[in-house]
């Protein structure tokens, strides 16, 4: 069989998940199968507005016309060959990384829990090489990273974290935005500071800047690395290349994913020249890595961040959006704060943001929650104003059922 079967129903989909699929996802009751923009419809026919683009993935929107054609042009001439050959595509994606971020080198992989393993076992060769291991870890409390073994060792959250013990060891959380606790914690013996410079999962928490400088400090006084992981901050989102960079602070290392393919998937390391020249053949590798068809979905949404005016966009928009949701926190009384910069916004709530999910999608728009008291909202960087207007208002219809 070469494609699914003609027109499924929505029960038979489910039926067929749960006699075969791991049940390791908690779906809404929904089955989407188109998209167009930053519109999605399900399977019978309703529109939603979607401000969660995939968790971040759909980052030029769904259906986009020159993503579509590059991804039908790649299938129709190589999709992939392995690492073990050269092939056009690779160092075009990493040069353009290396213009936006600073960092000379990339690492490629297939997502962004992938890129942050990259990057720890990247921190422990550097040591290595240098004839000085160091194995420990210092990450933030609220953080998260990934689900992989060393990736969710430095995730804070013990949901995650207690059915998988013991992870990885000489790991040490410290509280987000408390530089006396940072200074206190890294030392000599610490091989990387990993953070987010906005916290996703965790709530949608950005670093203070004071918190930002007491990171270079550490790092400076110590030599510690510093790992940026910016899966989901990175590239745009938050109207920066990398949100890092409006922060000040200096990686070596920085975990890159969601936005970059597009929706194909596609992660990867970017890592600095001192760290790079640490690193040997067979230190790391991956199958499927940087192959042609994720390279050429990578330069394609790289053409509309850079050269198609997005960024601009994000920023333009996401002051629009900053306006609109903190509208909404004067109307309503459960809207306890707005956090967020371009189009990367968490509203946290005086309680459970959990019923606001499904009201949501009663409404016709699409959002999480996240951090339990949290609505996240991550549209697509093409959302424009008018799409941001009609999509917020959905969510004000949402909030003030579940405020009621």
């Amino acid at each position: 069989m070469t494609s699914p079967s003609a027109a499924p129903t929505f029960e038979g989909i489910q039926d067929l998940e749960a006699r075969h699929v791991l049940q390791t996802y908690r779906r809404a009751p929904i089955t989407f199968v188109r998209g167009q923009g930053v519109k999605l419809y399900d399977i019978e026919g309703r529109e939603y507005i979607d401000l969660l683009s995939g968790i971040g993935v759909a980052s030029i929107g769904h259906a986009h016309p020159a993503l579509a054609r590059a991804i039908a042009d790649q299938a129709q001439t190589l999709l992939h060959t392995s690492n073990l050959f050269y092939h056009p595509l690779q160092g075009q994606v990493a040069e353009r990384l290396a213009a936006l971020s600073g960092l000379p080198r990339a690492f490629f992989c297939n997502s962004g829990a992938e890129a942050v393993e990259a990057c720890l076992k990247f921190a422990r060769r550097y040591w290595y090489t240098k004839g000085e291991p160091r194995a420990e870890f210092i990450a933030l409390e609220e953080s998260f990273h990934g689900r992989t073994f060393g990736s969710l060792s430095v995730t804070s959250d013990e949901h995650y974290r207690a059915p998988f013990a013991p992870l990885l060891p000489g790991v040490k959380f410290v509280p987000v935005n408390e530089p006396a606790a940072l200074r206190a914690a890294v030392t000599k013996a610490t091989a990387a500071i990993i953070a987010e410079p906005v916290q996703g999962e965790g709530g949608i928490r950005p670093l203070t800047p004071a918190f930002a400088t007491s990171i270079n400090e550490a790092c400076d006084r110590t030599g510690a690395l510093l790992i940026a992981d910016e899966v989901q901050s990175g590239l745009g989102r938050t109207g920066y290349p990398f949100y890092f960079a409006a922060l000040g602070l200096k990686p070596q290392l920085v975990a890159v994913g969601k936005a970059l393919g597009g929706g194909v998937p596609v992660g990867a390391a970017l890592i600095s020249d001192e760290v790079a020249r640490a690193i040997s053949f067979g230190d790391h590798g991956s199958t499927y890595g940087g192959n042609l068809l994720a390279c050429r979905a990578s330069l394609c949404f790289l053409d509309q961040l850079v050269g198609g005016g997005l960024l601009a966009q994000v920023g333009r928009v996401g002051r629009h959006f900053e306006q609109r949701l903190r509208a909404l926190a004067a109307k309503h009384s459960i809207v306890k704060e707005v956090r967020g910069a371009g189009l990367m916004w968490g509203l946290d709530l005086t309680r459970d943001a959990a019923p606001v999910v499904p009201a949501a999608l009663a409404q016709g728009v699409i959002v999480n929650r996240t951090a339990e008291t949290v609505v996240r909202l991550l549209p697509p960087l093409v959302i424009t104003e008018q799409e941001a207007d009609e999509g917020l208002n959905r969510l004000d219809a949402a909030l003030g059922a579940v405020g009621a």
